[in-house]
């Protein structure tokens, strides 16, 4: 079982995040890119939801059931994970709407 922290502030056109995963045989940092517009909204499950911490980390659990963290890009923005895992938009907006 991993540990997820996830700390995000704004950068220009979206917001820059911080994600540590940790388990029982370390840990692993990650910066990840959300851009604002229309490739955000299509996530989400409803125009008001603003909660950029629960996106990533959603995106993060869904990584880590698909690959280890050793996997993981170290540095990526978010649209990224789509070209890798083509369901991911529509995993997403169902996690979130829960």
């Amino acid at each position: 079982m991993s540990d997820i922290d996830v700390r995000c502030e704004d950068a220009g056109d979206g917001r820059q995040c911080r994600v540590v995963v940790s388990d029982e045989r370390g840990a692993s940092e990650y910066d990840v890119g959300v851009p604002a517009g229309p490739f955000l909204a299509s996530l989400l499950p409803d125009p008001g939801f603003d909660d950029t911490e629960r996106l990533v980390h959603e995106t993060f659990t869904f990584l880590l059931e698909r690959e280890p963290r050793e996997s993981i890009l170290a540095r990526f923005d978010l649209p990224v994970v789509e070209r890798y895992f083509p369901e991911d938009p529509t995993e997403m907006r169902r996690r979130l709407s829960r």
